[in-house]
């Protein structure tokens, strides 16, 4: 039995965000109606080639959201289509929608309509700026991209910042939206009352896309800092290219010898990825000279031995064909088509993977002439512990869950500070001998009193957390973490696969020990397969997924051109579905009482966003590629330059558009009115094929404003623009200032800040998300082992002086 049978979904959206939401929710077994408009989800009529659309004329990417749905068309301009969706809303759980603001309210069919038919259910929204400020504003994934500062951050020399292509944002917004899904969900189960939520795709994307660049500014007091790229990052080898992701000292150390360069190990101050921004020039010169002479094997190889982070550079036509994701069996054929896309990206011990089923065909009536009726007859339903009574209306949703964090960096951490934002008491497990190396990213000088507690990533992942230092190597600790893993509901690792079997935690053992316990573990590339023993970071995966692939500047550019790493969000799109997964593993035990195993892998979880690469090749042979900041979804699109700032710094102004209409109004702004009724710029395809003429006029135009006078200039005749703000800035935009979105936290040694969120606008929750600030190392040893372990003072005192547990970093 799947997880959330029985749960019933409601589908109004268009588009990539609401369709990957509730795929995420149908893959795990939900019961998804979806609503269509007559003539259908736009969606259903794209195609990157125009070649991959089916006998029925549906593009392929329909077909991959929108497997194991059923689908209807609903009028809602008439009255009986509207009564069909409100039958519907009688019986739903969760009901999804992407209208603008109050919309569908002015037709009787909005979020007031369903409480009112079913008081239970959960009403979703997703729009791009929320309902604040900029509610009306038109946008696309480059402007919003813009606006938060993402563009900025990324880019080579002599080239305009360039934004992470594939449509990220959208996928980022629907895997928010879905975890907001099962939150609700669990509380609606435990007050009985349901809710509604809002996923602003601005909020989604300005900390994950940024590495929550205004945590780095307030901390650092440096909130403008120019493009750039990681050195080493993607190089070129023998017969192609190779990607690198270097974070420590060890990793550039172990590099170095990778390169048969040891000298440049002993170099201290190579140690550092600023210092290696400052000498890029030389390093990739000696770095190029040693990988143009070596295959893309050879490297590899050598990178896996000396542990060394690195990646084969994907894309549509070779990821398939990889040895790991062939073995591990990651593509799979679509049940409507038979092109291969990526199989659900995690996996249990205690349920199969849900067999795909084909995507509904377009709908050949009204849906008030075929009335849809819900199969299931409901979801088994979370009941209040004893003794714990039901859940509060405006309680957290995930109040009463124990979760055990015992990962670093930032994918893994992500997943419990998402799980902790929404209630769950998350306890993150260090040790003195390792802490979680994102404490060592500080901003003060190391030397400094407890320089290691000042690191911007760190805080902005475990901002609410409780921290517990465990020496896992001894069976003392191990002890401890089994006796709190007896009182937890979740536990989460991303240690290399081999680490939680060596402490003698494997599933096997915690099975047996904590039958209620749900197992989630992160591997980079798997728990098996050929690359199981690989290191993996957010590049790596970005790298091998083909992202790094599609985000590149255009062979126009020169010595410039070719795939850059966009450093985007695949940490925290990672983190995200692994609290999902974790969630629905959660519902599952709501089945027999027993937790289970997820593998949640990072490497599948990108390969999942971004499918659209190798289902465009597999079904018409073309590879998509790079085109700097142009889109084929849009035209034309691109960063232009605007009037320079006042120190001569250049500025630029993001603009895309979508339609037709768009484009007359753009062609009015830039005093080209006749162009909008000329028939080579009559659609987009025609618009994409003079994007190199039309990009001078646009550019002829924004060069004597101002960013602020052409966004406004657009906005107003209904054009999306932004402009490019630096990367650490987006927390200054009307939306976000005005917001909770930031919340104000009091560190005893960082001092304050103002951490992001998520972006999930419960309409009832309690006033903050956050009860305490990211935990200093072992700040809580003696809380939680006497609160919930019971241990006397002399033991904890034993515990400290032989080193289990501790509050200082050994070996600095």
């Amino acid at each position: 039995m799947q997880p959330l049978a029985g749960v019933r979904v409601v589908d109004l959206t268009t588009g990539i965000a609401g369709g990957y939401a509730t795929k995420l929710l149908a893959d795990a077994g939900s019961e998804v109606w979806k609503i269509e408009p007559p003539g259908g989800d736009p969606l259903r009529a794209w195609s990157v080639s125009g070649r991959s659309f089916d006998e029925a004329g549906d593009g392929a990417l329909f077909r991959y959201l929108h497997t194991s749905k059923r689908g209807v068309v609903l009028d809602l301009e008439r009255p009986a289509g509207r009564e069909v969706l409100l039958s519907l809303y009688a019986g739903a759980d969760l009901v999804f929608e992407g209208f603008a603001p109050g919309t569908l309210d002015t037709q009787g069919v909005g979020a007031a309509a369903l409480s009112e038919r079913n008081p239970a259910a959960t009403w979703l929204s997703l729009t791009p700026f929320g309902p604040g400020p900029w509610s009306e504003r038109p946008a696309s994934e480059l402007t919003l991209q813009a606006c938060c500062g993402s563009v900025m951050s990324r880019g080579r020399p002599g080239q305009p910042p360039l934004y992470a292509a594939g449509e990220l944002g959208e996928w980022m917004a629907g895997a928010y939206l879905a975890v907001g899904a099962l939150a609700a969900l669990r509380r609606s189960d435990l007050c009985g009352r349901g809710d509604r939520v809002d996923v602003s795709k601005l909020e989604a994307i300005t900390p994950t896309f940024t590495n929550v660049g205004s945590v780095w500014g307030q901390m650092s007091g440096r909130w403008d800092v120019p493009m750039s790229e990681d050195v080493p990052s993607i190089e070129p080898t023998a017969d192609g290219w190779i990607g690198f992701c270097l974070f420590t000292p060890q990793q550039w150390s172990d590099f170095a010898l990778l390169i048969e360069r040891p000298d440049l190990a002993g170099d201290e101050s190579l140690h550092h990825m600023v210092a290696r921004h400052a000498r890029a020039a030389e390093i990739r010169a000696i770095v190029r000279a040693y990988t143009r002479a070596h295959s893309t094997a050879e490297l590899l190889l050598r990178s896996e031995l000396l542990r060394v982070p690195a990646a084969p550079i994907g894309h549509g036509a070779s990821l398939p064909g990889m040895d790991h994701f062939r073995e591990r069996g990651v593509f799979v054929r679509n049940p409507r088509g038979g092109f291969l896309q990526p199989r659900i990206p995690y996996e249990s011990t205690a349920w199969p993977r849900r067999a795909f089923e084909p995507a509904p065909r377009r709908a050949s009536g009204e849906g008030e002439d075929a009335r849809p009726t819900w199969r299931s007859s409901g979801r088994p339903r979370e009941a209040p512990r004893p003794g714990a009574g039901a859940l509060a209306p405006d309680a957290a949703p995930l109040a009463g869950l124990r979760v055990l964090d015992l990962t670093a960096f930032w994918a893994g951490p992500y997943a419990g500070f998402t799980l902790a934002c929404l209630g769950a008491d998350v306890i993150h497990v260090e040790s003195i001998q390792r802490p979680d190396g994102m404490r060592f990213g500080s901003q003060v000088p190391p030397g400094t009193e407890r320089w290691w507690e000042h690191g911007p990533t760190f805080h902005s992942a475990n901002t609410g957390k409780r921290s517990l230092t465990l020496d896992l190597t001894r069976p003392e600790g191990v002890d401890l973490l089994v006796r709190l893993a007896r009182q937890s509901d979740v536990l989460l690792e991303n240690y290399s696969p081999r680490v939680l079997e060596s402490f003698g935690l494997g599933w096997e053992r915690l099975e047996t020990l904590c039958p209620q316990l749900v197992l989630v573990r992160m591997p980079a590339f798997g728990l098996g397969g050929p690359w199981r023993n690989r290191v993996g970071f957010a590049q790596t995966m970005e790298q091998v997924s083909g992202i790094a692939w599609l985000t590149a500047y255009p062979e126009s550019a020169g010595e410039q051109a070719g795939p850059l790493t966009p450093r985007a969000c695949a940490d925290p799109l990672a983190g995200l579905h692994a609290a999902f997964a974790a969630l629905v593993a959660l519902r599952h035990r709501l089945q027999g009482g027993r937790g289970c195993q997820v593998e949640s892998v990072m490497v599948e979880t990108a390969l999942a966003v971004s499918a659209e690469s190798v289902i465009e090749h597999d079904v018409s042979g073309e590879l998509l590629c790079g085109e700097g900041n142009r889109s084929p979804r849009m035209a034309p699109q691109g960063l232009y330059r605007c009037a320079p700032g006042s120190a001569g710094e250049p500025r630029w102004i993001a603009l895309s558009v979508a339609d037709d209409a768009q484009w007359a109004s753009l062609a009015r702004c830039i005093a080209r009115s006749s162009w909008a009724g000329e028939a080579r710029f009559g659609s987009r395809e025609r618009r994409r094929a003079a994007h190199d003429e039309i990009d001078a006029a646009i550019e002829a135009w924004t060069l004597g404003r101002t960013p602020e006078e052409v966004a406004l200039a657009l906005l107003a005749q209904g054009v999306p623009a932004a402009c490019v703000i630096g990367s650490r800035r987006g927390e200054e935009l009307e939306p976000l200032r005005g917001s909770d979105f930031f919340e104000r936290v009091d560190h005893p040694v960082a001092g304050s800040i103002r951490i992001p969120a998520l972006p999930l606008r419960f309409g009832r929750r309690p006033k903050r998300w956050f009860e305490r600030p990211a935990p200093t190392l072992g700040e809580h040893n003696e809380e939680i082992l006497t609160g919930l372990l019971g241990l006397s003072r002399a033991e904890i005192a034993g515990l400290s002086a032989s080193g289990v547990i501790g509050t200082r970093p050994l070996g600095l």
